[in-house]
């Protein structure tokens, strides 16, 4: 089976397909982080006006190659509704023009997925989503059964990273920033913690790091605004204990919700788990089995969609795409 995946649920125009959820015959990505790069972030509806140049080219160009398909599978939430809407609506009229059966695919989901693309799963596991908009520790029975052990309550981890490199002087996406300054920085400096939640042990909040780093950079009780007090060289301390800090907690209650249940391997989806320090914070901790998404499929896109989009047709049936901003949109997620 041939699979048809579209994904444009916040500022990537994707468009893949993958056969019998494994094998990845197109993957094509129009990425939109020079257009945004002015705003700081996304610009919801600049993304919108944005997919709609750019997503039927690159469904012409991925049909142009592999000639059929048997399904279309969709980003159908959470994300931006206006860019979901893109693709939705694209999907539908698709599948409705070619007589195709269309399956709404969940975005975090499909993080995790992506990490699985190669592999023979192993369950029960732990899913580690760790991105600009999501931060989730999810306990997982099979490829489509999900239990949300944690989450953010307020800022996601790589929306953080953005927050934090912007203090710092530098643009978006601040991540990249944020870890290459890290490298020369020592990151035991700054003594940073995140933020605990009471009687939710697995429950992240990164909005006080933010505010640390806020007062380092600006001075005590300091605004965004205001002149910055630190130099080039002491940015680096700041990136390095900042990474040290978000890290070393998403480490920590990644391992003790993964102690709760017989976990027998923990799968990583996110661009965040692209960084290398993030990487070898958990080699350096856990015995349990690590799968990393590859190079190419840790930032959104669409393999991951038309492969998870594969298992869900074949257990599901035919499913109508609609788009969703809440992580029930598809199941239990």
């Amino acid at each position: 089976m041939k699979v048809l995946g579209i994904e444009t649920s916040c500022d990537e125009t994707a468009v893949a397909v993958v056969e019998n959820g494994k094998a990845i015959l197109v993957n094509l990505i129009a990425s939109q982080i020079d257009i945004h790069k002015q705003y700081g972030g996304v610009f919801p509806e600049v993304a919108s006006r944005h997919h709609v140049n750019r997503l039927l080219p690159l469904v012409e160009k991925a049909i142009e190659i592999t000639n059929e398909i048997d399904l279309i599978a969709v980003t159908n939430g959470p994300g931006l509704m206006g860019a979901l809407l893109m693709g939705v609506t694209a999907a539908n009229t698709l599948g409705f023009g070619w007589d195709k059966p269309v399956v709404g695919v969940n975005h975090i989901e499909a993080h995790i997925y992506a990490a699985m693309i190669g592999t023979t799963p192993l369950f029960p596991a732990l899913g580690v989503v760790v991105s600009g908009g999501h931060t989730l520790l999810i306990k997982m029975q099979n490829i489509t059964s999900y239990e949300i052990l944690g989450t953010t309550v307020d800022d996601a981890a790589g929306e953080a990273f953005d927050k934090v490199a912007t203090l710092l002087e530098y643009p978006y996406p601040g991540g990249p920033h944020i870890e290459k300054l890290a490298i020369e920085g020592d990151e035991k400096k700054y003594h940073l913690r995140s933020g605990q939640i009471k009687r939710h042990p697995f429950h992240f909040s990164f909005s006080g790091l933010k505010t640390q780093i806020l007062y380092l950079v600006k001075g005590m009780n300091g605004t965004k605004n205001d002149l910055t007090i630190i130099d080039k060289e002491e940015k680096k301390h700041i990136a390095a204990s900042f990474q040290r800090a978000i890290f070393k907690d998403i480490v920590k209650k990644s391992l003790k919700a993964a102690l709760s249940f017989p976990c027998r391997a923990i799968y990583f989806g996110g661009g965040v788990t692209q960084n290398k320090a993030f990487r070898q914070s958990f080699t350096h901790h856990c015995p349990i089995p690590l799968f990393w998404p590859p190079q190419n499929l840790g930032l959104d896109n669409a393999v991951m969609i038309a492969g998870l989009g594969y298992h869900l047709r074949a257990q599901k049936g035919e499913v109508q795409a609609f788009p969703r901003i809440s992580t029930k949109a598809h199941r239990s997620l």
